[in-house]
């Protein structure tokens, strides 16, 4: 666990229990002490006519008050006020006007957080709140002073309950404002001055640090409460499980579950469904398993599952390609008198569709209609995916003006999916019609709309067109070609016997572009050299990929050159290829295999295998 030290198993309700024992008294003493006055260099001299004052402030009248104090320096006189114990509030109240009405006068920083300090004894802290997010948000103030210079005038008063209050509500306020660095270096320097924080301001700075994607400073920020024995709350502890799932972290995530119950805070149901949303979303062999595992956990520390909980194991479910465990959960769910959302719905359909089930599918939409559930733009674009995908393009196209028709807004991802459909039928001219009206509808053509374009006219063999559309991108349509733009019109060349252009092209998309080949980028050129019987080019792209780009064969690249090597021929090299393959740890596919056996073994040649077990008479 995370906090395996810190496994004593009470709760921290004490603020003076942060502190060492030899000092608990001194800090009772204070914590339990009237109104702590801060000392200063500057001597204050007492004036007589604080109570006139009180009354122009509390009246507000402003340009008498102006007048009365014309000779009198404003820092001075704010001092001289709040020294002269006068309610914190018309301090303030004057503070506000001095502030918005002379803006060539600043007050000093000390003298800012001495009204702060006053307002904090007098337990005014939803003013301080108000204070500190106009201060941290206004320009040129808490810009003109660091962390740390504010945290100075923070400790120039005696009073350390008061002083973490303060310290704590600039965390927040820094939190709030998104002013995240500011607030993590709030944070830490509390630590140094030892003040007490609580978790008002660390679940706010975690999500900041969350939604930056900042998960390292999460874990900082979480390990530093336990150190410093600031009680975590059930949201704080939720936040960091979410950050943990989202790296992947599942053992630490799972470990944080344990943290909340030696806390004496129960997991709910938010705790249970991140890990299980973590679980689903982690991918690999027995994912699903362990997901269950937690509902299972969930259930028997008698939290209940909810619609949510259901909604992220159907989709947990389909994506693992468990279609009938997706049906199964959403059995389950209404068995268990929880009505389906259009999520539920959306999740369903979307994983037939993606699984060529389009006739169960369509039926999951109707069953969806009939129980009053809404569809959304959702749900019509993976119908119309999985119409397409089966080629049923008139019943993509009655469920796109369908939906037009109910007054949802098609996307310029809709109107993609029916552009490539079009494309990958040869139906190029009815591709161009719905980017036309696409454009004419007002929605802008994207870089997948044109990569659908590219594709379309090279598998056509217009590779002419295609390039032209190409060039057009960044010179009049104002679209940079992204690495999928770069392999389709690379394809294309070497489909055409034509692979140095392909090489040249990506040889100048990564001087001018910037591109970054992949594996399949390389693997594209390797099987065109391949094709056009060209080794010597295929082995010149796998020296410039491992070498200039520092990326490492992977078994599909090995593929590649298996094939072009063994089909030319060449049975050493292919075997030598397939050895050296082998040393460096790569598995072998079943396309490996097929290779082996087509290529070589049903040829004559039996491969031989340097002490690598390689069996492929049971893989054929």
């Amino acid at each position: 666990m995370l906090i395996k030290s810190f496994a004593a198993r009470r709760k921290i309700s004490n603020p003076i229990d942060v502190f060492p024992r030899k000092f608990s008294r001194l800090i009772r003493t204070l914590c339990s002490s009237p109104a702590t006055i801060i000392t200063t260099n500057t001597p204050c001299p007492p004036r007589d006519d604080v109570a006139v004052i009180a009354d122009l402030i509390e009246k507000q009248h402003w340009s008498n008050l102006k007048l009365h104090v014309k000779d009198t320096n404003p820092n001075e006189l704010f001092h001289q006020l709040i020294s002269s114990n006068l309610d914190p509030d018309l301090c303030l109240r004057y503070y506000t006007w001095l502030a918005s009405n002379n803006r060539n006068t600043s007050l000093s920083l000390d003298l800012t957080f001495k009204l702060l300090h006053s307002l904090a004894n007098a337990k005014k802290y939803s003013k301080i709140r108000s204070f500190l997010d106009a201060f941290v948000k206004k320009k040129g103030s808490s810009d003109h002073h660091s962390v740390h210079s504010i945290l100075h005038a923070i400790s120039l008063c005696d009073n350390v309950c008061v002083n973490s209050i303060l310290a704590d509500m600039l965390v927040l306020a820094y939190a709030n404002n998104s002013r995240v660095e500011l607030a993590l270096e709030a944070f830490k320097r509390s630590g140094y001055y030892g003040y007490k924080l609580s978790s008002l301001s660390c679940k706010p700075l975690m999500i900041a640090l969350l939604n930056e994607k900042r998960f390292a400073d999460v874990e900082f920020v979480y390990r530093e409460m336990i150190r410093r024995r600031v009680q975590p709350n059930v949201f704080t502890f939720n936040v960091v499980i979410n950050s943990f799932c989202k790296i992947g972290k599942m053992n630490k995530a799972k470990d944080v579950i344990e943290d909340m119950k030696v806390y004496g805070t129960s997991p709910n149901v938010v705790s249970y469904n991140t890990l299980i949303d973590g679980y689903c979303k982690l991918g690999g062999m027995g994912k699903m398993y362990k997901a269950d595992a937690v509902l299972k956990e969930m259930v028997e520390s008698e939290v209940s599952p909810n619609l949510t909980t259901f909604n992220i194991l159907i989709d947990g479910f389909w994506k693992d390609g468990n279609y009938s465990g997706s049906m199964k959960v959403f059995k389950e769910m209404v068995e268990q008198d929880l009505k389906p959302n259009v999520v539920t719905y959306n999740s369903l359909i979307n994983g037939l569709c993606s699984g060529g089930k389009i006739s169960e599918a369509t039926c999951m939409h109707e069953k969806m209609v009939s129980a009053g559930v809404e569809p959304n733009l959702i749900t019509c674009n993976s119908l119309i995916n999985g119409f397409c995908k089966k080629g049923m393009m008139k019943e993509a196209l009655d469920m796109f003006e369908s939906l037009k028709g109910r007054g949802i807004v098609p996307t310029a991802t809709t109107y993609n999916m029916l552009i490539d459909a079009y494309c990958k039928s040869g139906k190029m001219e009815d591709g161009f019609a719905v980017k036309e009206e696409m454009e004419r509808e007002g929605i802008v053509a994207n870089i997948e709309t044109y990569n659908c374009l590219i594709g379309g006219l090279c598998r056509n063999g217009n590779i002419e067109a295609a390039k032209k559309i190409f060039d057009q991108l960044t010179s009049s349509k104002g679209l940079l070609p992204d690495l999928v733009t770069y392999h389709v019109l690379m394809d294309g060349y070497c489909s055409r016997g034509e692979t140095r252009k392909a090489a040249m092209l990506l040889k100048e998309g990564i001087s001018k572009m910037g591109i970054k080949p992949r594996h399949l980028t390389y693997n594209i050129l390797m099987e065109g050299f391949c094709k056009e019987g060209n080794l010597k080019g295929a082995e010149k792209v796998k020296l410039q990929m491992e070498k200039e780009r520092r990326l490492r064969m992977n078994v599909a690249s090995y593929n590649v050159l298996l094939q072009g090597y063994s089909q030319k021929g060449k049975m050493e090299d292919a075997n030598r290829l397939l050895n050296e393959m082998l040393e460096k740890g790569l598995i072998p596919n079943r396309i490996t295999y097929e290779i082996v056996k087509a290529e070589m073994v049903d040829k004559g040649f039996v491969p031989d295998i340097e002490g690598h077990l390689f069996n492929v008479s049971t893989k054929s």
